[in-house]
């Protein structure tokens, strides 16, 4: 099982336009972050979790086989769905199945409505909307996906649990219970970080790290990262063993 990185940033991306901080302006490719999203690859299925903005270029820099099994949305944010439309040269042949909370369903069909309906217009990308819920597992192929829910802010959103060894966490402040208790013990958490000091609707990196302690996870990669965080190499000095920054184009294996 493996998890490439595609973007690790947050909604502005790292260089941020018009900033001139060190970090903007770092000849380090770690420290240039395009919008987060993820490829997991499993013995018999190949998934894409959100599709930013960022989706070509992303393709384009670090792809490495030309097919998705499918597609996990963690919400409507345009950061995390933008790139929906790109997805037409890998859904031509076959479609391609798109899972999401009611919620993020609802906006999808709202705000791409040439792709849903009775009347196509020739060439759209071929998406197939399937709403999941949160503990209420499903299977891509045969790798298990169970949603969970996290909150964002006072905005509820989707995190995923791939085939009992991966959870992927991303814009999360706070998770309810149940949520802590379906990702303790996990081998790999994926899981938000944006910058060092607090937010209203996103965990900083000390909450990351203290996340990462509470459920035990055995490596735990921090993404949707702001140039706030600091320069990668500085910045990944200062985790503990087993927490790390992830940055654009990582793979982890496990």
């Amino acid at each position: 099982m493996k998890i490439h990185f595609l973007g690790t940033g947050t909604s502005c991306g790292v260089p941020v336009p018009g900033c001139q901080c060190e970090v903007c302006r770092s000849a380090d490719p770690r420290d240039n972050r395009l919008r987060t999203s993820a490829v997991v690859s499993t013995s018999d299925a190949r998934v894409l979790i959100d599709c930013g903005p960022d989706f070509r270029e992303q393709m384009l820099r670090y792809a490495k086989g030309n097919y998705f099994s499918g597609v996990l949305l963690t919400h409507e944010h345009y950061d995390h769905v933008g790139g929906l439309d790109d997805l037409r040269p890998f859904s031509y042949r076959h479609g391609m199945s798109v899972y999401a909370d009611d919620m993020t369903v609802a906006h999808l069909k709202q705000r791409m409505p040439y792709c849903f309906g009775d009347h196509l217009y020739k060439g759209v990308p071929k998406i197939a909307l399937h709403t999941v819920s949160p503990l209420q597992p499903f299977w891509i192929r045969r790798t298990r996906i169970l949603p969970l829910r996290v909150m964002h802010g006072y905005m509820p959103i989707l995190g995923y649990k791939i085939n009992r060894k991966l959870a992927y966490i991303t814009d999360m402040k706070t998770m309810p219970q149940e949520t802590y208790e379906a990702i303790r013990g996990v081998k790999v958490l994926v899981v938000n970080a944006l910058r060092h000091y607090e937010h209203p609707t996103h965990q900083t990196v000390a909450d990351a790290i203290q996340l990462s302690e509470q459920v035990g996870a055995a490596q735990t990669y921090l993404i949707h990262m702001c140039h706030e965080v600091g320069l990668h190499s500085v910045a990944e000095a200062g985790l503990p063993p087993t927490v790390h920054f992830a940055y654009d184009g990582l793979e982890v294996e496990f």
